[in-house]
């Protein structure tokens, strides 16, 4: 079975589309608001990763159209269990919209992290954000510790390296106060990097061209002597977009383009391919071309899509455009213009397919991963919601095996559980996994999942109950009363049903589990006999996990002793996903 995989594995890396042109987008799966940066021949991404660790995912490239997974910011549980706190920290909190930037031999990340502790003793008030920056010498890292700074109110900061030497921290701030944590005007300040510290006066740039609403996703950028300021704008939904303005000084005035916005879907069917696109960030390459990086959500079905916001690849030409006319005399006006961005300057829009950045290169698209855990550390791949508890998993326990323990932690608001998984990359995919599990203890239990949050899942297991064995089929779906954005601590998880559950009188402790999506469906399969004749136990819709998008889904494995202590563990021989491309 592993050697048949593994071939498999091999011959999916194949060209995606016809060789002169590339498919949106560059990195299918739940990566949002892309922050990109060049150094030389090589392209880096990081994107959000909310309540996840490892967090802060790299990318790599050479063109602009392979990208590589090749570390995180956060990769050491000390980075994430201080001031920047991913131990317990609410979903849809963590960590946004970073920036990464390159200057003299020093690679920088900064971004925010939400923690979104509710305060008890104030209704409806949030512990502030934490903003802070990471460095390292390489990409792959290691990257520092968090450097705090403090004062820095806002989310989605950016550094800006300008000629003269200055760092500028950019921000965000509540229209009328730039001390507030908010967004919906953007605000600069010199930074000293040697002391970590914000230094000088504090500006506020702009509110935004068009909406100035929701005014977020800062990033400052120079040409030709000239300081561009672009940002999102409209929230993250169907009316999300980029704008962009210009001045002749960092601190401002900064004036708005009136081509705004530059990039959005808000004027399109929600029927068209992807939707909600915006927050954005520039790259100029080493032949004077730029392209711009965006999030967009796929319309897979009715609007909706699991992998959440995704990145994609515009290309963008610099024109002049009248920001305002000026009068030079009694009689005479003259226009004032800028070079603005134009992208995607055939269409407007993001486009599926599109030319190649570089016609000497191809695109090659894998959309297979399979672990036989050999290695001596887990792949990349693998994430936890939160940082994990000590001893949650081994390598080395059952050389060839992961070993997952059982926790008395379940999938719940702010929980540690043990559960780890990979990026969902396709609405169609098959995953599955050979466990090894004898549950001692009534309830303990074991399997695999399919999850976007704490209280939005699936889970197909084995669990004991009394002295049986039993198959589990667990759905949860979202709460209605939560929305994207709101504090599900609000709403405990404490009565979940399985949708369906059957006795396995004759189970041995080695079963195979999947989870099939295909044609609008979920199916749920078992095997006893080493995957000689699979068990269909159920069919869902796949629409179980759509409702909340604001982060994409994750394809795992779990080990839980629901509320008990315990010794247990639950071994996997191997896992195995298969997406089915349909871009």
């Amino acid at each position: 079975m592993r050697s048949f995989l593994m071939s498999f594995f091999l011959i999916c890396i194949t060209p995606l589309v016809a060789q002169s042109t590339f498919t949106n987008p560059i990195i299918p799966g739940g990566y949002p608001d892309p922050s990109i940066c060049r150094v030389g021949e090589d392209f880096y991404i990081v994107n959000s990763s909310f309540e996840y660790f490892p967090g802060l995912p790299i990318h790599h490239s050479k063109d602009l159209v392979n990208w590589k997974l090749i570390g995180y910011g956060l990769h050491r549980p000390s980075q994430a269990s201080g001031a920047v706190n991913l131990v317990d920290v609410s979903e849809n909190g963590g960590i946004h919209a970073p920036t990464i930037r390159y200057n003299k031999g020093t690679f920088y990340i900064v971004t925010t992290n939400m923690y979104s502790q509710i305060d008890k003793n104030k209704p409806n008030k949030t512990k502030s954000n934490t903003n802070f920056i990471i460095t390292a010498k390489t990409p792959a890292g290691p990257w520092c510790e968090p450097h705090v700074i403090e004062g820095a109110p806002g989310i989605d900061p950016d550094l800006f390296f300008d000629d003269d030497g200055k760092v500028y921290f950019v921000g965000t701030h509540n229209p009328g106060d730039m001390t507030s944590n908010g967004i919906g005007a953007i605000w600069a300040q010199e930074l000293d990097l040697e002391q970590w510290k914000l230094v000088g006066d504090r500006h506020s740039l702009w509110e935004g061209a068009c909406d100035k609403k929701h005014t977020e996703g800062p990033h400052i950028y120079k040409e030709n002597g000239k300081y561009y300021l672009l940002v999102a704008e409209g929230g993250t939904s169907f009316h999300h977009a980029v704008m962009i303005a210009a001045s002749d000084d960092v601190f401002g005035p900064y004036e708005t383009g009136l081509r705004n916005p530059i990039l959005t879907s808000r004027h399109l069917s929600k029927k068209n391919w992807v939707h909600s696109t915006g927050h954005a960030d520039l790259v100029k390459l080493a032949d004077g071309r730029w392209f711009m990086v965006a999030l967009g959500k796929r319309n897979d079905r009715d609007g909706h899509s699991n992998m959440g916001r995704e990145t994609h690849l515009m290309p963008v030409v610099w024109e002049p455009q009248i920001v305002r006319w000026q009068q030079v005399s009694k009689t005479k006006w003259e226009p004032v213009s800028y070079l603005f961005p134009v992208v995607a300057p055939e269409t407007g829009k993001v486009e599926r397919i599109n030319p190649l950045p570089f016609p000497d290169k191809h695109q090659y698209y894998n959309d297979a991963f399979h672990d036989n855990f050999d290695s001596e550390n887990l792949t990349p791949d693998w994430s936890f919601r939160r940082v994990p508890q000590p001893k949650t998993y081994s390598l080395s326990a059952n050389k060839g095996h992961l070993r997952l323990y059982l926790k008395p932690e379940n999938f719940q608001p702010r929980k540690r559980y043990s559960a780890m998984g990979i990026t969902q990359k396709e609405s169609q995919f098959e995953w599955e996994a050979k466990m090894k599990f004898t549950p001692k203890k009534n309830l303990e239990e074991a399997g695999i999942s399919v999850y976007q949050k704490d209280i939005n899942y699936i889970n197909l297991s084995v669990q004991k109950i009394g002295k049986e064995h039993h198959l589990k089929l667990t759905v949860k779906e979202k709460n209605k009363n939560v929305s994207a954005m709101t504090d599900s601590a609000k709403f405990p998880n404490d009565k979940i049903n399985a949708y369906k559950s059957i006795a396995l009188p004759n189970y041995d402790g080695e079963i195979l589990l999947k989870i099939s999506s295909k044609n609008g469906k979920y199916s749920y399969f078992f095997s006893t006999d080493g995957g000689a004749d699979y068990t269909k136990l159920a069919e869902t819709p796949d629409n179980l996990l759509l409702g909340m998008m604001y982060t994409g889904a994750n394809v795992g494995i779990f080990a839980t002793s629901n509320g008990q202590k315990s010794n247990g563990y639950a071994d996997f021989d191997w896992v195995s996903y298969k997406g089915f491309v349909k871009r």
